[in-house]
């Protein structure tokens, strides 16, 4: 009871504070901003897409996981600081949120999830989050929501460098550096980071953090060049190296570690004649992993998957406030492991998109797709959306959508127990959106549903094997509210932001919530420039949860609040150099994401960002 009503005083604090506080740059509710993933700006009627700019990502530590944790509705389940984050959007599981990368969809062939944790932010020019579904521009996994992780390249931008050096508790630390050149019809841009940590904290019974260190290092390229007006080639590329010992439950466990090497190609040619604009991509995705069970022994297990894919984006713009499109793709996939034979899939996709601007208040949208492979049977999938400006004050939002996910490569080939008569798994959603602005304040309110079918589940079968089966519905609801205010106060500004996602996640066989699916999450943030300097704080409340499938609450994982404060000062012309110090955790909340790994406590970092 004391925990609930700490959690209600929290909540309505927040809202007597235009519960947001925020960064200076920090994370934007957006109707429409120009991408490069052009499907996201121009496929997303009825949504509600979220920004989370560069300056948020240097307040969070370099990994996409948490910045997404500290400025988005999405809940982390982590496995100790470093280790394995994986998400919950809207109450549904680690593989049922897309990760996009230039519009290339990077979730693991092996067990359909993206580690958050080992994907740095250094060389991610836009970091977006879209709730609600997307598998029909974007393919499997976009069911809870999907995250977009965008470069751009811009052209006359003559020659700019950034550095970025932090050092903090645990011998933690972070270098990121990046140069940009360009020209009437070229561009460039290189982006190195590395981020390592002996990960050695405290925990709350006196106990140490174990064999829990951990590196990644990350090297991103971009190139483009101007062929002719509305003629471009660009090219992306991205490589990480990450490593980290798994965490110790307790000291007298075998030490382990795992390995990661991860890259991902991408050239694009863009082209327009008339009404017609063509962006064809070719991409080429290579994913592998070693697991050493003994630190002491060279012994590993191992998987290894590539993929290519090939993809056209036809838009024709003829009609008046009517944009029709078409995404054509093909992707072939090859891998091998440990636990799987060499196997290979080939999946091709038609997607058909339409957007009408009716009115100057009113406008909607409609698409369909349709898969074919031999490996299952895809279903017809669609989504439509609409919005009406009322007036300036208040729009209405709606979206609805069929989405899915389909087997991945461990579901289907692992020796033994794979299942190659899996189905994927689809879902049926709808949402309701409300927008409000008012002079310098914003307020979402979107109420959600989802309803889940063959889940995927792992169980035992005869020999004592498992394997897995079309097994579980789920269905999901809630509601997500973002909240923003900002104002000039003096000579100074003010910047207040929020965001509260209560979220019912049902087995619908047991009628038991999901485990690792919090009812309640709030994060807040405050940010405030005056003259040369800045100064933010962090809020992050998460509610308990449950860990064991039938809800007993005598296994369940306490709510818990973190604070972080952090003050900058801008010094040299232009305010091009920046020294900083944080505190995490400032109240020194002892807390787990998971069960029996410890977070840290209390712990601090300096930073300096030179911009030259």
């Amino acid at each position: 009871m004391m925990k609930k009503s700490t959690f209600y005083l929290l909540f309505l604090a927040l809202l007597n504070w235009t519960p947001s506080f925020a960064q200076l740059d920090s994370i934007n509710y957006l109707k429409e901003v120009f991408l490069s993933d052009e499907k996201l700006r121009d496929f997303s009627t009825g949504q509600t897409l979220i920004k989370i700019g560069d300056s948020v990502s240097k307040l969070s530590r370099p990994t996409l996981g948490e910045a997404l944790r500290f400025n988005s509705p999405i809940y982390f389940k982590e496995n100790g600081l470093g280790m394995v984050s994986s998400p919950s959007f809207r109450g549904t599981t680690a593989s049922q949120t897309a990760v996009l990368w230039n519009g290339i969809n990077i979730n693991s062939q092996f067990n359909g999830q993206v580690n958050f944790n080992i994907i740095s932010t250094a060389g991610i020019d836009e970091v977006t989050v879209r709730g609600g579904g997307g598998s029909v521009v974007y393919g499997t996994g976009a069911i809870g929501g999907t995250v977009h992780l965008n470069n751009r390249l811009h052209f006359n931008q003559g020659f700019k460098n950034e550095l970025f050096l932090q050092y903090g508790s645990y011998n933690t630390v972070d270098a990121r550096y990046k140069t940009e050149a360009s020209g009437e019809l070229w561009s460039l841009s290189i982006a190195g980071a590395r981020n390592s940590s002996d990960n050695d904290y405290e925990y709350p019974d006196n106990g140490e953090n174990l064999n829990g260190q951990f590196f990644n290092n990350t090297l991103d390229v971009g190139l483009a060049y101007k062929i002719a007006p509305k003629n471009y080639l660009r090219a992306f590329s991205s490589f990480s190296h990450a490593g980290r010992h798994f965490s110790l439950i307790r000291p007298s466990e075998t030490p382990t570690k795992y390995r990661d090497v991860n890259s991902r190609n991408l050239l694009e040619w863009e082209t327009g004649i008339s009404h017609f604009k063509s962006t064809t991509k070719l991409a080429f995705l290579d994913e592998s992993f070693r697991y050493y069970e003994n630190l002491s022994s060279d012994k590993y297990s191992f998987g290894q998957a590539e993929t290519f894919i090939a993809r056209n984006d036809l838009e024709y713009t003829g009609f008046k406030d009517i944009k029709l499109a078409s995404v054509l793709s093909n992707t072939h996939t090859s891998g091998e492991g440990s636990g799987i034979d060499d196997n290979s899939r080939n999946i091709f996709s038609a997607a058909l998109l339409l957007k009408h601007h009716a009115t100057q208040r009113f406008s909607y949208e409609a698409a369909l797709r349709k898969e074919l492979t031999n490996n299952y049977e895809s279903p017809v999938l669609f989504s439509a959306g609409a919005i009406y400006e009322f007036s300036s004050f208040y729009a209405l939002k709606l979206n609805a959508s069929k989405n899915f996910k389909i087997p991945t490569y461990n579901d289907l080939y692992w020796n033994p127990g794979g299942n190659p008569d899996l189905k994927p798994e689809t879902s049926l959603q709808g949402e309701i959106g409300n927008s409000f602005r008012w002079q310098n304040f914003d307020l979402d309110l979107t109420a959600y549903y989802i309803d889940i079918k063959d889940m995927i589940r792992w169980l035992p079968a005869s020999g004592g094997i498992w394997r897995p089966q079309n097994e579980d519905e789920v269905r999901s609801y809630g509601l997500e509210g973002l909240l923003g205010w900002e104002k000039h106060i003096g000579n100074g500004f003010l910047r207040l932001k929020g965001i509260y996602s209560y979220t019912v996640s049902e087995n619908q066989k047991t009628s038991k919530q999901l485990i690792y699916v919090p009812y309640h999450k709030v994060t807040g943030s405050a940010g405030y420039a005056y003259g040369r300097w800045n100064f933010d704080y962090q809020l992050l409340f998460n509610g308990e949860v449950f860990t064991r499938s039938d809800n007993d609450p005598k296994y369940n994982l306490d709510a818990y609040t973190i604070s972080n404060i952090s003050t900058s000062y801008a010094f040299g012309q232009e305010k091009s150099y920046r020294l900083g110090a944080r505190v995490r955790n400032i109240f020194d909340e002892a807390y787990q994401n998971v069960e029996d790994r410890w977070m840290p406590g209390v712990n601090f970092n300096i930073y300096l960002n030179l911009n030259f």
